[in-house]
C-alpha cells in the first residue's frame, strides 16, 4: 500500500532565495505588532482588567452554561464569561468591571440575581479589584520570561553558538507576531492566551530544533557544499514531516474552533496563527541567520580533516 505524501518525493525547493524578501516583510510585520502592542493594546480578559466573579450551584439538575450565556447577554452588561467547573451543576460568570464604579457593579450583580435567583443558589460572589488584574499581568508575564530563557538556555549548549542565536530570533519573532495578532484581532486576552503563548513557543522551538538539527547533519555529510544550497536539501529533507505535523495540528485546532465554544476560542485561535507563524519563522527566518552568521561547511570539514590528520599522525 503507498503511503500518503503531502509533499513530493525528492522536493528540491530554493527555499534560501527568498531570504531577501522574507527579513523586510517580518521586520515590517514586527513593527506593526509593536506599534499596535503600544497604542492599540491588547483586550484584556477579566483576570486582568479587573471584574465580578460569581460562583453558582443549580438548584435542581445539571447547570445550563448556554442559557446563562445567552441570560448574560441580555442584561447588557459587557462582556460576560460562564464556564462549568467541578460538579455538572456549578458553574462561574465572570463580567467586567462596570462603568459607574462600586455602585454600578452591585447593580449588575443584583441584575444578575434577579435573572437566575430562582434556579441557581449563589454560593460566592468576589469583586477581583485592579491591583490583583495587575499581580496577574506581572505573573503571567514573568511565566513567559522565565520559560523562554530556560528553554533558550538548553538550545545555547545543545548547538553551537551561530545556531542559538538563529533561534532565539525566530522564538522572537513569533512572540511579536503573537501579541500583534492579539491587538488586530482584539481577541480576549486571559490566562488562557498565557497558555497559548507557551504552547506557540514550545512548537516553534521544537520545529526550529528539526531543523536545525538536519542543517547540522547535512554539514557532516556535504563537507564541501555551500552553505546555502545545503540548507535547501536541509530543509526539503524535513518539508514531509512539517507538512504531516502543521497538517495533523491544524485540523485539531479547528475542530476546538467549531466545537470548543467560546472559553477556548481565543486559545484556538492563536494557537492556529502561532502554527503557520512557527513553520515560517524555521524555514524562512532561522535558517538563513546561518548564512548571515557566517557558518560554513568548509570551515568544519577543514577542521575535521585536520583532527582526523592529527589523529592518524
Amino acid at each position: 500500500m503507498k503511503l500518503l505524501r503531502l509533499a513530493p518525493e525528492n522536493t528540491k525547493f530554493g527555499f534560501m532565495r527568498f531570504r531577501r524578501w522574507s527579513y523586510p516583510f517580518s521586520a515590517v510585520m514586527s513593527l506593526i505588532s509593536v506599534a499596535l502592542f503600544l497604542t492599540v493594546g491588547m483586550n484584556f480578559g477579566i483576570d486582568f482588567s479587573g471584574g465580578t466573579l460569581m460562583e453558582l450551584r443549580a438548584k435542581t439538575g445539571a447547570s445550563d452554561v448556554a442559557a446563562l450565556r445567552a441570560i448574560g447577554d441580555r442584561l447588557n452588561l459587557g462582556e460576560v464569561e460562564v464556564q462549568a467547573f467541578g460538579n455538572s451543576n456549578d458553574v462561574t460568570m465572570r463580567m467586567r468591571v462596570q462603568p459607574g464604579g462600586d455602585a454600578a457593579q452591585q447593580v449588575a450583580v443584583k441584575k444578575v440575581q434577579d435573572a437566575v435567583g430562582a434556579n441557581y443558589e449563589f454560593r460566592r460572589v468576589e469583586v477581583v479589584g485592579p491591583r490583583v488584574s495587575g499581580e496577574l499581568v506581572q505573573s503571567g508575564t514573568l511565566g513567559v520570561v522565565l520559560s523562554i530563557v530556560a528553554v533558550l538556555t538548553y538550545l545555547w549548549f545543545r548547538f553551537e553558538w551561530q545556531f542559538a542565536v538563529s533561534a532565539v530570533i525566530a522564538t522572537m519573532h513569533d512572540l511579536l507576531l503573537t501579541v500583534g495578532f492579539f491587538a488586530v484581532t482584539q481577541l480576549e486576552f486571559n490566562t488562557t492566551s498565557i497558555a497559548a503563548i507557551l504552547t506557540i513557543v514550545g512548537y516553534s522551538l521544537n520545529e526550529t530544533v528539526v531543523v536545525l538539527d538536519r542543517i547540522r547533519e547535512m554539514m557532516r555529510k556535504y563537507k564541501r557544499m555551500g552553505i546555502a544550497e545545503m540548507i535547501d536539501i536541509s530543509v526539503n529533507a524535513v518539508l514531509p514531516r512539517t507538512i504531516m505535523t502543521a497538517t495533523t495540528v491544524f485540523l485539531a485546532l479547528l475542530s476546538l474552533v467549531f466545537f470548543g465554544g467560546h472559553v477556548i476560542q481565543s486559545f484556538s485561535l492563536a494557537m492556529m496563527w502561532g502554527l503557520f507563524v512557527a513553520v515560517y519563522s524555521s524555514i524562512f527566518i532561522c535558517s538563513p541567520i546561518l548564512i548571515y552568521l557566517g557558518v560554513r561547511t568548509d570551515a568544519r570539514a577543514t577542521a575535521k580533516d585536520a583532527s582526523e590528520a592529527a589523529a592518524t599522525a
